[in-house]
């Protein structure tokens, strides 16, 4: 794992802005830098060392110097593609999974991306044509932005790399904001920086003379085959679970496994045959998984190594983590993220997580909307459309008063992701400035035309795969573990654990009363029944309970009435929020959370004389 950063064109001081952007990125690879400067381009590297210790350094060039690759990332099959160039004629020069790029791309050419197993961002820079060729993975693993300016390509790991570039003028992308307010992430290819976009998944980039063309090379549906077994498909599901987590433990250093109370974290520690795990928890018991984990530990006889936060350094971290984020993100469980991998990171240098199983198999709660609502959605959908009205109209809140509501639309209107803040109306009450720009089923919409054939659950994973997992579960998993300078590595996340997922019908999937049923079954295998069937959590944690305690409520108030909202937001009206949910009025703290978030990320970058770090 690395960090990778570069330009096209002839810079003055091409060196010099190099270095300084390379550094920005320091985190993300420790152990040594590495750089290339010619004619037309310059590509920087910062290396984390994991496979080939000694020789795996980067750039790296194929046998005539004539391509050169950056790259950050994991290839899992790379023995096997390595065997099959050796057999047409290719020649190593080293053990790491580097070069097969090199020689792949040499061999078939830009097709070679599709050949790849594992997790990848990565550039090749063809000195004879002066072509730029790169590629993030399949799920969006690893993350790559870029700009393009005055005619020249500049590209990064992280947007704080691109920053260091010296004609890029810093702006906010109100567009950007509009959206976050209602997704808790950016969700657009345009950044909160203005100009500076993602790459996104499963696409690849050819760049020449100026021009960039960008087309994706996967998507990945998912076509339930009806006619499985259960036993069967449970095998199946074990069998390829095992294979992916033994190529996701090659490694020439220790490799550990994070674990929570879960039964993704679980099944991944106790099929990982290492000999650490890590666990945090918070000082509420009710928002502590670190008893359940040491138990898990010991029946699979791994030692356990856990961090219990406090709620102050929670707080006090905050800024550390919308620096590291680049973009605001507003899940509170990514300061658990950052602490878990900071835990991790003084024990070994790659550990392996669960992310990927509940977008993959079914798992989070909300998939069993459809279900819920199916009896209810039997009545003519004007008659519901006319009662979702009349019990908005009420301005008290009651039991059954959002079934009433979600239940008068369809799957495509009610439905984002996991998180839906803000809608329309709400966002453009408090903005100051609101564009008016995309709504939610405007951004959604292309999406959910591809599987329209499909059953309300499997359109909702297709919706996951392509933006929470994306813009929430994949961001903080990248972020936070680099900001600690440790790798992480996701089993559920590999090509051929969904070549299987994507044909599971959603009856092996999720029922009314339980999610993730085939996968749980094959975890059973390996934990516990009170393990396995334990309900989804992920990384709980209280601010519900914290803001509504004067010393913090006065904290994220002193943030709601400071200059830098004012230019954003009717200060009077984000109060309200604050106020409302201290008095116990409602539940606002998501809503507070995502306000608040942004702010301390504006500040991070915008204000405080930045200087690259967090205040």
């Amino acid at each position: 794992m690395c960090g990778i950063c570069g330009f096209t064109g002839n810079l003055i001081e091409k060196e010099d802005v190099l270095t300084r952007m390379m550094n920005r990125i320091i985190h993300r690879g420790p152990d040594s830098a590495g750089m290339h400067i010619s004619d037309g381009v310059a590509l920087g590297f910062r290396r984390l060392s994991i496979r080939d210790l000694n020789n795996g350094d980067q750039p790296m060039y194929n046998e005539d110097k004539t391509l050169v690759v950056t790259f950050n990332g994991e290839i899992y099959n790379y023995k096997e593609l390595r065997e099959d160039l050796e057999a047409k004629g290719h020649i190593f020069a080293n053990n790491a999974d580097t070069e097969v790029l090199l020689h792949g791309y040499e061999e078939y050419g830009t097709e070679m991306v599709k050949m790849l197993r594992g997790m990848f961002a990565f550039v090749i820079w063809d000195l004879k044509t002066k072509t730029m060729f790169g590629a993030r993975d399949y799920f969006g693993i690893k993350p790559f932005y870029y700009t393009q300016i005055n005619g020249n390509l500049v590209y990064g790991s992280e947007i704080k790399s691109i920053l260091e570039y010296p004609e890029y003028k810093k702006e906010v992308n109100p567009e950007a904001l509009e959206n976050y307010l209602t997704f808790q992430y950016s969700v657009l290819p345009e950044t909160f920086f203005k100009g500076i976009y993602k790459l996104m998944p499963s696409h690849c980039f050819t760049y020449k003379d100026g021009k960039m063309e960008i087309s994706r090379y996967y998507d990945p549906q998912f076509i339930p085959d009806e006619s499985y077994e259960k036993e069967d498909l449970v095998n199946r599901i074990d069998e390829v679970m095992q294979d992916s987590v033994k190529a996701h433990m090659i490694a020439d250093v220790e490799v550990g496994s994070f674990l929570s109370s879960g039964v993704d974290s679980s099944y991944v520690a106790a099929s990982f045959h290492g000999d650490k795990t890590f666990t945090v928890g918070f000082d509420y018991e009710k928002y502590n998984e670190i008893d359940y984990a040491k138990a898990l530990s010991k029946k699979i006889e791994i030692d356990n190594y856990s961090k219990l936060i406090t709620t102050d350094e929670y707080w006090n971290i905050l800024p550390k983590i919308q620096y590291h984020m680049d973009e605001p993100l507003a899940d509170p469980s990514a300061i658990a993220l950052y602490f878990v991998s900071n835990t991790a990171a003084q024990h070994v240098k790659v550990a392996l997580s669960g992310e990927g199983a509940d977008e993959f198999f079914g798992g989070y709660n909300i998939y069993h909307e459809p279900f819920s609502l199916a009896g209810y959605q039997k009545l003519p959908k004007g008659l519901r459309k006319g009662l979702a009205a009349c019990v908005k109209a009420i301005p008290l809140r009651f039991k059954g008063k959002n079934f009433i509501i979600r239940g008068s639309k369809d799957v495509e209107e009610r439905f984002i992701g996991n998180a839906f803040m803000f809608n329309e109306a709400e966002r453009e009450k408090i903005l100051k400035a609101p564009t008016g720009h995309y709504d939610h089923k405007e951004l959604t919409k292309p999406y959910y035309e591809k599987v329209k054939h499909l059953d309300d659950v499997t359109k909702m994973q297709y919706i996951d795969v392509n933006f929470w997992l994306i813009g929430d579960i994949l961001l903080k998993a990248d972020k936070m573990s680099m900001a600690n300078s440790l790798e992480v590595r996701v089993p559920f996340l590999d090509r051929k654990v969904f070549e299987l997922a994507r044909t599971i019908p959603t009856k092996y999937k999720v029922t009314d009363s339980n999610t993730k049923v085939a996968m749980r079954e094959a975890a059973h295998r390996y934990l516990p029944d009170m393990v396995a069937e334990k309900k989804k959590l992920g990384f709980p944690v209280p601010i519900r309970i914290w803001l509504k305690e004067e010393k913090y409520y006065n904290i994220v108030k002193e943030a709601f009435t400071s200059e830098a909202a004012a230019k954003f937001f009717k200060v009077d009206e984000i109060v309200k929020f604050l106020d409302d949910h201290r008095d116990g009025k409602v539940d606002n703290s998501r809503k507070i959370w995502t306000i608040y978030m942004f702010l301390i990320w504006y500040r991070d970058f915008f204000e405080d004389g930045y200087q690259g770090e967090a205040a």
